[in-house]
């Protein structure tokens, strides 16, 4: 468990499957994925059951500490031991939650863990160009864009650009 001033983050676990399923559905937060196709319970306990149990992906559900209340979840995916490296995605499931700065200080939490405890030389992401709102998070946390890809994903039928954003151990603070 990791901790700081407003944010607790607490381990996956299969109990935790309908509210991911719950918050990840939703059509705001569903818009701001590359994937946006609907997760079931069944798909999610399993990925918990398989990825997670497995080390490949490491997750957390995200509490607010003031209200107690579990908000969202984070994760390190396809996590390459051998070249000391992951994939971070977020997202925030209480729309009253929103604009708090809830996804900065998790993002921050989660790097110390990648880069402390599991050792990694770098975290990323792909982000969606007109997310501006995540982008600006993800900037404060300490990721910088790497590569400007055109037309990279098919969203809702049409062409979307992504950004590539990263940071390395010895860049972050």
């Amino acid at each position: 468990m990791s901790e700081s001033e407003n944010i607790i983050l607490h381990p996956v676990s299969l109990c935790d499957a309908e509210d991911i399923v719950r918050w990840r559905n939703q059509e705001f937060v569903k818009q701001r994925f590359i994937y946006q196709k609907d997760f079931t319970v069944e798909s999610q306990r399993k990925w918990i059951e398989t990825k997670v149990a497995s080390g490949e992906v490491v997750q957390f559900i995200i509490e607010y500490k003031r209200d107690q209340k579990h908000v969202g979840s984070v994760y390190l995916r396809d996590i390459d031991y051998s070249n000391r490296k992951a994939e971070y995605g977020i997202f925030l499931g209480e729309k009253d939650y929103l604009g708090k700065g809830i996804g900065c200080e998790t993002a921050g939490l989660v790097l110390d863990y990648a880069f402390h405890t599991m050792k990694l030389n770098k975290v990323f992401l792909r982000v969606l160009s007109d997310n501006v709102y995540a982008i600006k998070s993800y900037e404060k946390a300490g990721f910088k864009a790497e590569g400007y890809f055109k037309q990279d994903v098919i969203v809702q039928g049409e062409y979307k650009d992504v950004i590539f954003m990263g940071v390395c151990a010895d860049q972050y603070q």
